[in-house]
């Protein structure tokens, strides 16, 4: 079965939507490596990575079931935070709305009774229970911390411990 039209667009859609959340997360990261939090840096450009990840596995099931991609413009995200607490109150804010977005996907594919892509979309599914549980422990464990240098410069450590999905290649 070849995808609808309206399933495509909608998949395409996401694949926007996942680039858009990579941004997101990478423009997080530079505005915490501005504020010398190198290890929370470190989470969110993992962060990006995985959501480019998500975007992927979108492109290729897209194509691999006969439809086209489209590549829309990404809009620019936000630069600039208070603290930490904000940027994984926002990051946490974010999943939420893609939960609602992959959520969204999962009823057109039972609307449309194509159950190829609602047993695709399941992964996602769960992979949004883990992004909005990560992220929010994160909100919770900064909420307890407050403004106290110590826990920030703790959690950044174990921050930094996150091990990304690849790394890019310097000239040193």
């Amino acid at each position: 079965m070849v995808l609808s039209k309206k399933m495509e667009k909608a998949l395409n859609d996401q694949i926007n939507a996942e680039m858009y959340s990579s941004y997101l997360y990478l423009s997080m990261a530079s505005d915490l490596n501005s504020k010398a939090l190198d290890g929370f840096s470190n989470w969110m450009k993992t962060q990006a990575q995985e959501e480019l990840y998500h975007a992927m596995k979108l492109y290729d099931f897209v194509l691999e079931r006969g439809g086209s991609v489209t590549l829309d413009a990404i809009e620019a995200p936000q630069t600039e935070w208070e603290n930490p607490l904000a940027i994984f109150q926002g990051a946490y804010k974010h999943e939420l709305l893609v939960t609602r977005l992959i959520n969204n996907l999962v009823d057109l594919a039972i609307k449309e009774k194509d159950h190829a892509t609602n047993n695709f979309l399941q992964w996602y599914v769960k992979e949004q229970v883990e992004e909005e549980a990560s992220a929010d422990e994160i909100v919770q464990k900064l909420k307890l911390i407050g403004n106290q240098g110590n826990g920030i410069f703790m959690l950044d450590k174990e921050m930094g411990a996150r091990i990304p999905l690849f790394t890019f290649p310097t000239d040193e």
